[in-house]
């Protein structure tokens, strides 16, 4: 399940946003929340599997066409496949009238995209 991320999860979203090179400088970590938190433009959401615990952070950009991923985060034990599947299908069918699309470094992901 997809959840945007409130204040009340953003500690939550910062200790998922770690396991990300980029976010292991804390001042980088900061930077992304207030990003998230001071923009319309740019979302993160945190997916949680069939259990209680988050488990995942996915950080998007939007426009008025499309949901852009710019990254995916998923805790050591959830980093499969499936979680990431999961994840990313959740979005786009919670977007219809979006099209989701990736940066460079994500484009493995649109593979689950054109299976559905």
């Amino acid at each position: 399940m997809l959840i945007e991320c409130k204040n009340d999860k953003e500690k939550v979203a910062m200790g998922l946003l770690s396991y990300l090179p980029d976010f292991k400088n804390l001042a980088n970590l900061k930077d992304e929340i207030r990003l998230n938190k001071n923009s319309k433009e740019f979302r993160l959401f945190l997916y949680r599997d069939h259990n209680p615990n988050f488990v995942g952070v996915i950080g998007t950009q939007w426009d008025k066409q499309f949901i852009v991923i710019r990254y995916i985060s998923l805790a050591p034990d959830y980093r499969k496949k499936k979680y990431e599947e999961q994840a990313i299908c959740e979005l786009a069918a919670g977007n219809p009238q979006k099209k989701i699309t990736t940066v460079p470094e994500y484009v493995y992901l649109m593979k689950y995209l054109k299976q559905k």
